[in-house]
């Protein structure tokens, strides 16, 4: 078994898991508009951003802000376990779609350049830490978060090592801003996953960290990774397919050998893209879970990129431990041809066990089971 042993969330809403999931538990937003000339780009753009003045400075070596970012959020996940980071038997996992990606700018920058190179950048976020292992960078476009902590969970399953850091970091860039402008898949206003008048996404930065660990029991109130699921339907290199073939895969695999009753809630991808919200729905109905309560996060700070995944498995988390099911931010009314159940309010629940799914350019997607263990 997989345990979660320690978390952290670093984004505009807060710099701990404890922040972030507060703000987001109060209804608040961390998307704020932006003009295009603070990144070059032609048009304004909305998107929530990290305040990392707010980040306390860790070393003397120039970082840029994601190394910055990733650090300080291992480094706030580390205090709630005992894990010695710097073991030959922890392995550092970095799930980023661009990662240092401004540095191909051109500016003058005293960061090394050979970091533009994601491997580069994992291996200096390792070596912080003390850790000589060769770190796993995975950047598979939107699915990169679940990605890792898929591939983290099966190298720990197979006992390849005792324990995974598992951090997806992406920070909002003139490339990423410039490349889904291109797309047209920008919303001038906040995001609205699933309603009938969204038109678009915003984009986010974080830093998300999970520490996972081997279990040899069962801990009450703990968190476990039970089932994880990676399907490429290869439909087109940006385009979801129009029925969800490798969203309805995934979520089968997860919930096969389950009482679908038993699911608190099943966090969507929910970028608010026309496309990406009906290709969802298509594959939850599909797979029999049209029933279960769905949410959606990205209301609250937008497509966080290669930290969605562990940033929204966090949240999740957190809502459970709580004892409720965070609403959708900005849902008002249906906009997808399946009738989804849609939380649309914080709602109380009592169940242990929550799925999480994302999809991404290329026709990727994937999905992951969480399930806590009884009550502290």
């Amino acid at each position: 078994m997989v345990e979660v042993k320690g978390s952290n969330i670093t984004c505009a809403l807060g710099l701990t898991t404890a922040q972030a999931y507060n703000a987001v538990s109060r209804g608040q937003c961390g998307i704020t508009p932006h003009s295009g000339s603070e990144l070059g780009v032609t048009d304004d753009y909305m998107a929530s951003v990290v305040d990392t003045s707010l980040i306390p400075v860790y070393g003397t070596v120039p970082m840029t802000r994601l190394e910055q970012m990733a650090i300080h959020s291992i480094t706030d996940a580390a205090k709630s376990c005992d894990v010695d980071l710097a073991s030959s038997r922890t392995l550092f996992i970095l799930s980023s779609t661009k990662g240092n990606i401004e540095l191909l700018d051109g500016q003058k920058s005293p960061i090394d350049a050979t970091r533009v190179y994601m491997p580069e950048t994992a291996r200096f976020i390792a070596e912080y830490f003390g850790n000589s292992n060769e770190p796993i960078v995975v950047s598979n476009a939107c699915i990169s978060g679940l990605s890792a902590i898929i591939l983290a969970k099966r190298l720990i399953d197979n006992r390849q090592y005792d324990n995974v850091v598992v951090t997806g970091v992406d920070t909002v860039s003139k490339f990423t801003v410039s490349g889904f402008q291109s797309f047209k898949a920008l919303s001038s206003g906040r995001c609205k996953p699933f309603d009938a008048t969204r038109d678009g996404l915003n984009l986010g930065e974080a830093a998300a960290t999970i520490i996972l660990s081997k279990a040899d029991g069962t801990i009450p109130g703990a968190w476990y990774i039970e089932a994880g699921a990676m399907h490429n339907d290869a439909n087109h290199i940006s385009g979801p397919s129009r029925v969800g073939e490798g969203s309805y895969r995934c979520l089968r695999a997860v919930t096969k050998d389950i009482d679908i009753n038993d699911i608190a809630v099943i966090n969507t991808h929910g970028t608010a893209t026309l496309y990406n919200d009906e290709m969802e729905s298509i594959a939850l109905d599909r797979a029999g879970l049209a029933s279960v309560k769905v949410n959606a996060y990205k209301g609250y700070l937008g497509h966080t990129l290669g930290a969605a995944g562990v940033l929204e498995c966090i949240l999740s988390m957190q809502g459970i431990d709580n004892g409720i099911v965070l609403k959708t931010l900005g849902y008002e009314s249906t906009g997808v041809s399946r009738a989804l159940n849609i939380v649309t309010e914080n709602t109380a629940t009592d169940r242990r066990m929550f799925v999480k799914m994302l999809s991404g350019f290329g026709g990727s997607n994937a999905a992951v089971r969480l399930r806590k263990e009884g009550r502290k």
